[in-house]
């Protein structure tokens, strides 16, 4: 499927089959095209966890209000980020030449230290990006998904043992869909979106 094809068919799914299971080597093949995802500074500083458990699928399922997807779903990613990933920046850089190295990673780190407020929507950004490409690279290997936000975070993250210094940005479930969407209710106008140049 193209990515024009896998945009145009991706529809958020309530109704999973919880009968089907997606083998390693596709939870594999998603997750890399995944890590595929830009971030800044190639900071990488999203996070996956892959919860395939039916016990701990139940338990998100729980503190998310009881919403049967989390459960249904083939593979449940919980998406978070770490919010000091710029403390690391020399990881992210190690096979650069020397000179990029010795130019950016100091840009990295003065760039984000000390700014709570920034590496908080750095986190999101990369996440919001990363849950697009997981949606469509499901797509493309005829999969379905679900964007979810509602849920409590808090029980999220002691189910999934968050550490510190770390937040959870959305869960995806990813499996078989059992029905599909209902119709679109269809985009705004794209002039009421949409500008040249200047609002």
């Amino acid at each position: 499927m193209n990515a024009l094809k896998a945009i145009q068919e991706r529809r958020s799914i309530k109704h999973f089959d919880p009968s089907h299971t997606m083998d390693e080597s596709e939870i594999q093949t998603l997750m890399e095209h995944t890590l595929l995802s830009p971030t800044s500074f190639n900071m990488q500083n999203w996070r996956f966890i892959l919860v395939t458990d039916s016990e701990r699928k139940e338990r998100i399922k729980n503190a998310a209000w009881g919403q049967s997807q989390i459960a249904d779903a083939s593979l449940t990613i919980v998406l978070c980020a770490d919010l000091h990933a710029h403390e690391q920046a020399e990881r992210y850089w190690a096979k650069a030449p020397k000179n990029a190295q010795e130019m950016i990673i100091p840009m990295i780190h003065q760039f984000y230290e000390d700014k709570p407020q920034l590496q908080h929507d750095e986190a999101l950004r990369s996440i919001g990006i990363a849950g697009q490409t997981i949606m469509l690279a499901a797509k493309a290997m005829d999969y379905d998904s679900c964007p979810m936000i509602g849920f409590d975070p808090q029980k999220v993250a002691e189910i999934i043992q968050l550490p510190e210094n770390h937040i959870i940005g959305m869960i995806i479930p990813v499996g078989k869909a059992l029905k599909p969407a209902g119709p679109r209710s269809g985009p705004m106008p794209m002039n009421e979106i949409c500008f040249k140049e200047h609002f």
